[in-house]
């Protein structure tokens, strides 16, 4: 299965991708680690969340990219 993360998935589909069982996928939407939309009794995850959760230190490398393309960007 790919994942593209500007698509839409089911909460089953989430969990196949994360390897994990739905007691945890309820578990980390409740504790709002997996930011998921409630939408007619069933959960949706967008690609961009479920990618977040495997690499959670992602954002934070392009923070620090960016600053340094600012930096020689200054000079």
């Amino acid at each position: 299965m790919n994942l593209n993360e500007s698509e839409v998935y089911t909460s089953e589909e989430a969990q196949k991708l994360l390897k994990i069982s739905d007691s945890t996928f309820r578990r980390l939407v409740k504790k709002g680690v997996l930011r998921a939309a409630k939408i007619g009794g069933q959960y949706r995850v967008l690609g961009g969340e479920i990618l977040r959760i495997l690499h959670p230190t992602f954002p934070q490398k392009v923070k620090v990219v960016y600053k340094k393309v600012l930096e020689k960007l200054e000079k």
